[in-house]
């Protein structure tokens, strides 16, 4: 069926015609042809969104993991699935086949059983990125244990949060953790969480920097003696398509972090599927994406979407600016990458080296690029287009979310028309909304709103786990039978969509709607900005005005700080208008992200408020110490 592999845009119109007219036909032939099922569903979909129930392939039975290897083991056995290459350059890579992942798979599952892990148990997995994080992933799916990966740079507390919701049975570790020139002990990180633990049973702890640890007798055992030992073949559980495949948690704007449960059939079509069309990949293509396992991003693109298709995916311990900033391109050099997916962030930040990092090495096996995590600004895509793709590899801006599952928005390369800023058009099968503040569709071009999806899509979640009740209040409240994204889009002229960021992030100075997004791309455009984020806070006359936090770049600081907020709203006078000029401008070293490279606007708005009596938990940012520098700064 053409169908799976979309190549021209007229096809692609095709296509979506018929996943939207016919959805369940749709879906059906996608399922039925490039899956193995252990048993055939009785209904393809049913759906309420006012409860909200979905099921999807409802009675079809599978083991997600025959479909990511076994299934390749006659056709593409000795093929590279996993390329792992290490923090350090002068360490080897590792060249991981689907048979000796298969192997390691089974034997990792076998001392999952051993350690009495069984269908529906919880498994909190807190690795660095080595192949065992990948590995014990799959292992988990194997015997239909639900895994809930939580990043290795989230503190105790949030571990043990994460630990606590789900009432995980085992904590899968390593001693320590490679980052860059920086070596973190993570054992101690969690045996620090373990100690608000009361459902931790085991610990199976991965050796990587071999450093000196405290091993807790009766609940710690290293991991390689027990795999040495183990089978090496394991029968993959029957899951029923519906049975949750793994939690993800998404720290929520209030409150505890959400536990979003994705299934195990839906979720497996639908990654399967977007990574094939979104990335185009060949058979012999080597597929790159940067982000970690931890993000939903790294378990739609770097594990299951890429292995369902037989792919080779690479796994990058370091970071980009290690040993120095042509790392990224020196790895796509060395192993000839074909599709490089990373986020905005990084771009800007590897923009701002200038490019004697990047002209010392061949990129030229690249034919496809990707952007991911936040809208990437116009300056930062040109940067990407003409220095990293020559022109030659299109950028897919790709618009998803954890809740999602996997991309929604995004051009596919060579058939959708690139723009910059814009996720383009919506993926097979999803069918978009905007909507206004009184809940009535916005229909025609050149209109902008909130972003909501009317019809259900394979590879949604189902549930915040534990807490349905939530999960109804927050996507499915805002309006009548829809999922409300939390987003706001405009549509352009053609029907192209732009994520002008989370609705939060929609600024109301003086009666107009601002969103923060385009703003900052106006910002980020002065030749001295390195990066920007605008917050609204209180003023008597306008009931919003507009803060700014500016990154400079090394030209701009020696520069006269005054003459540079004059030349930076007069930048957003000409783009956007006088309405949008910002009342103040700080200046700051940095601004604080989350590990997944989001802007955490929540802290900047309070600060902008005078408001500093709760910023909540502060220890999961990338760089917390940046927060105390801002409010020292504040204007």
């Amino acid at each position: 069926m053409s169908n799976y592999h979309i190549k021209h845009l007229e096809e692609y119109y095709q296509v979506y015609r018929k996943s939207v007219r016919n959805p369940e036909v749709f879906w059906e032939e996608v399922a039925e042809e490039h899956f193995l099922w252990r048993k055939r569903w009785n209904n393809v979909l049913q759906w309420d969104f006012s409860k909200p129930e979905i099921k999807w392939f409802e009675g079809a039975e599978l083991n997600i993991t025959e479909n990511c290897i076994d299934r390749h083991l006659n056709t593409r056995g000795d093929k590279t699935a996993i390329i792992f290459e290490p923090n350090n350059p002068d360490e080897e890579t590792q060249h991981i086949s689907y048979r000796e992942l298969h192997d390691r798979v089974c034997r990792f599952a076998n001392v999952l059983k051993e350690k009495g892990i069984g269908k529906g148990d919880r498994v909190c997995i807190y690795l660095p990125m080595i192949p065992e994080l990948a590995i014990s992933v799959l292992a988990c799916a194997r015997i239909g244990a639900i895994h809930s990966v939580v990043f290795a740079g989230f503190s105790s507390t949030a571990l043990a949060t994460r630990i606590n919701d789900s009432e995980c049975k085992m904590v899968i570790t390593s001693d320590g953790s490679y980052r860059g020139a920086k070596t973190i002990d993570l054992k101690s990180i969690v045996d620090e969480a373990l100690e608000d633990c009361s459902s931790i049973e085991s610990v199976l702890v991965a050796k990587r920097i071999n450093s000196d640890i405290k091993m807790k007798e009766g609940r710690d055992y290293w991991l390689q003696p027990l795999l040495d030992e183990a089978y090496h073949d394991c029968d993959p559980e029957v899951m029923d398509a519906e049975d949750p495949l793994f939690i993800l948690y998404t720290s929520g704007s209030t409150g505890k972090p959400k536990g979003m449960v994705h299934s195990s059939g839906g979720y497996m079509v639908y990654t399967a599927y977007t990574f094939k069309n979104v990335f185009q990949y060949r058979e012999d293509d080597v597929y790159w994406c940067t982000a970690d396992i931890g993000w939903i991003t790294g378990h739609s693109y770097i594990v299951y979407g890429p292995l369902l298709n037989g792919a080779t995916t690479l796994m990058f311990e370091g970071v980009p600016s290690y040993p120095d900033f042509g790392r990224f391109w020196e790895i796509v050099d060395k192993h000839q990458v074909n599709q490089f997916y990373t986020a905005p962030t990084a771009i800007r930040a590897l923009a701002k080296e200038g490019m004697d990092h990047v002209e010392k090495y061949d990129l030229s096996s690249l034919k496809v690029l990707g952007t991911v995590g936040e809208p990437i600004n116009e300056e930062a895509w040109h940067w990407y287009d003409d220095n990293i793709g020559k022109k030659k590899a299109p950028i897919v801006d790709t618009w998803w979310q954890t809740e999602t599952g996997g991309i929604m928005i995004s051009p596919i390369p060579f058939a959708t028309p690139t723009k910059p800023t814009y996720a383009t058009l919506p993926f097979i099968g999803i069918q978009p909304a905007l909507m206004d503040e009184n809940g009535e569709e916005i229909k025609g071009n050149q209109v902008d709103g909130r972003l909501c999806i009317k019809y259900p899509w394979p590879s949604m979640a189902r549930t915040i786990w534990g807490d349905h009740q939530r999960y109804k209040d927050t996507y499915f409240s805002a309006f009548e039978n829809m999922y409300f994204t939390g987003d706001g889009a405009l549509r352009d002229e053609v029907g192209y969509y732009r994520i002008t960021g989370r609705v939060d992030d929609v600024v109301i100075v003086s009666g107009h709607n601002l969103g923060t997004a385009p703003i900052e791309d106006a910002i980020n455009e002065h030749p001295a900005v390195s990066e920007s984020a605008i917050v609204g806070f209180p003023h008597d006359i306008k009931g919003n005005a507009l803060y700014g936090y500016v990154i400079l770049k090394e030209t701009g600081e020696s520069r006269n700080h005054d003459n540079l907020r004059k030349e930076i709203n007069q930048l957003i006078t000409e783009q956007i208008g006088p309405i949008a000029k910002l009342d103040k401008i700080q200046f700051t070293k940095g601004l604080p992200k989350t590990r997944s490279g989001k802007i955490m606007r929540r802290i900047l708005r309070k600060i902008a408020s005078k408001d500093t009596s709760n910023l909540g938990d502060t220890s999961t940012l990338l760089n917390p110490e940046v927060v105390q520098d801002i409010m020292d700064n504040v204007l």
